[in-house]
């Protein structure tokens, strides 16, 4: 079973996620922040829950779940706690809903970790604020059943052998809730799929194969090679692997391929993928629009409705994404 995945935000559909500053809750008397922040962590949850909700209804297979889902939560100033907030309740009775309809439709759900999560990096600071970040993105995952949650390697430091020790020591300090899910990438700059594998074989943890990133950081490995190596990450996890797509903004023979297209290239989609059990992120502009695209590209079929969800049929894809509502900040 091949599946698309959206990746947090819709372009069309009319889903929407507040945004809110340290700043901007610093201004606030602190007798107003909990409810504040309340009134944005409950709108959020509930987007995410029509989210899912949408994406079952496009027949799109995954979603990838914003990581400020319930922003500032971590801060050191002006962080809080779910269960403290006036809507707590009701925000958690969200996210066991979000639960249900994805197991239900069969819908997979992961984390994608900002850039500045960095389990690579020489800075103590920087590592307990990452740890710190992962471990709440691994509470959320817990709560909606999402099964990854991906970072990359990170800088390389002057030293990427030395960077690479510190992602192996610094893992031993996560919750097996984080540890259980977490995943490492390759990126199109430092870290090639090459240089990942001897970490993903150490830890026992997957390696979610970027095809784009390959392409624009290369190494030894062809992609039909780096696919089975992939794969072989999966298999201690029992889980179907996770990889991304994405096409060149302006085309292969620019000077820089790295930005993103609006939609995918069907030709920059590998036939080494076609028939796998795998689901694909799809890493483009258009959001729900290029998953939909690529779908009718790859001939794969549209699930049927069934009770107000969707059922998926063998080789059905999903896709969504959607804004921030930045204006609401305040």
């Amino acid at each position: 079973m091949l599946r698309l995945g959206l990746c947090c935000l819709f372009l069309r559909e009319p889903i929407r996620f507040r945004a809110l500053t340290a700043k901007y809750l610093l201004s606030l008397p602190k007798s107003r922040r909990p409810l504040y922040v309340s009134n944005v962590c409950f709108h959020n949850s509930r987007s995410l829950l029509e989210a899912v909700e949408t994406v079952s209804r496009l027949g799109i297979g995954a979603f990838r779940v914003m990581s400020p889902l319930f922003p500032r939560i971590t801060h050191p100033e002006v962080g809080y706690r779910i269960e403290d907030l006036p809507d707590g309740e009701r925000i958690f009775h969200h996210l066991s809903q979000v639960r249900t309809l994805a197991r239900k439709n069969r819908i997979r759900l992961s984390f994608h970790p900002d850039q500045f999560i960095l389990l690579s990096s020489p800075k103590k600071d920087v590592t307990e604020n990452s740890i710190r970040e992962l471990e709440y993105q691994g509470f959320v995952a817990e709560k909606i059943g999402a099964q990854v949650i991906n970072i990359h390697g990170g800088g390389e430091y002057e030293d990427k052998k030395a960077a690479l020790m510190r992602v192996r020591e610094h893992y031993r300090y996560l919750s097996p809730r984080v540890r259980k899910r977490l995943t490492l990438e390759n990126d199109d700059r430092v870290y090639s799929v090459r240089d990942l594998l001897p970490v993903c074989s150490a830890l026992r943890i997957p390696l979610v194969y970027d095809v784009h990133h390959h392409r624009c950081r290369s190494d030894d490995l062809s992609v039909e090679e780096a696919t089975r190596s992939a794969l072989l990450t999966w298999e201690p996890r029992r889980q179907d692997a996770y990889f991304h797509i994405s096409s060149p903004r302006n085309g292969w023979s620019s000077g820089d391929p790295r930005s993103h297209a609006d939609y995918i290239d069907p030709r920059d989609f590998p036939v080494e993928w076609k028939d796998l059990n795998l689901t694909v992120d799809v890493e483009a502009k258009a959001k729900e629009l290029a998953v939909i695209r690529l779908m009718k590209s790859l001939r794969l079929d549209s699930p049927a409705p069934v009770g107000g969800g969707t059922t998926r049929r063998k080789g059905t894809s999903r896709a969504c994404s959607q804004g921030i509502d930045t204006n609401r900040n305040q």
